[in-house]
């Protein structure tokens, strides 16, 4: 029994990493697509993030261990030549290991490292209501 191979529009993940930058964009939702082709999109900060994730995908490669990639940038989309990387995003209390896989494909990193905790309401305590200060003889 085989496993079903992922596709991204049609297309393997191998397929996705010959397209060009322009071809691939062009398979990316709306939001997407606009972001990437914007020029304002690759600040200092993306094109360093981006430079750091191509030199560990070398090094991973090459079967040798590759640095622990850190960043702050939540709005950097998932691009197929990353699928196997693992990149720590900032949660904006600690760094969440987020392991880049093909299902992850043009989505954000912030998608991944959820900024907000869940609220879990317990029993109320005591002076919580006003009738919570009658306590009762027996």
């Amino acid at each position: 029994m085989s496993r079903r191979e992922f596709k991204y529009r049609g297309k393997t993940v191998e397929e996705l990493k010959e397209l060009s930058m322009d071809e691939f964009v062009e398979l990316l939702p709306a939001r997407q697509r606009r972001t990437l082709t914007r020029q304002q999109y690759w600040t200092h900060r993306r094109r360093k993030l981006l430079n750091d994730m191509r030199r560990a995908k070398e090094l991973m490669e090459q079967g040798k261990p590759y640095p622990e990639i850190r960043t702050h940038v939540r709005d950097f989309i998932v691009l197929p030549e990353f699928v196997g990387l693992t990149v720590h995003v900032h949660n904006g209390r600690q760094f969440v290991p987020v392991e880049l896989t093909p299902q992850r494909i043009g989505h954000y990193f912030a998608e991944f490292a959820n900024s907000i905790k869940p609220v879990n309401h317990g029993a109320p305590g005591v002076g919580a209501t006003r009738s919570s200060t009658y306590v009762p003889l027996k």
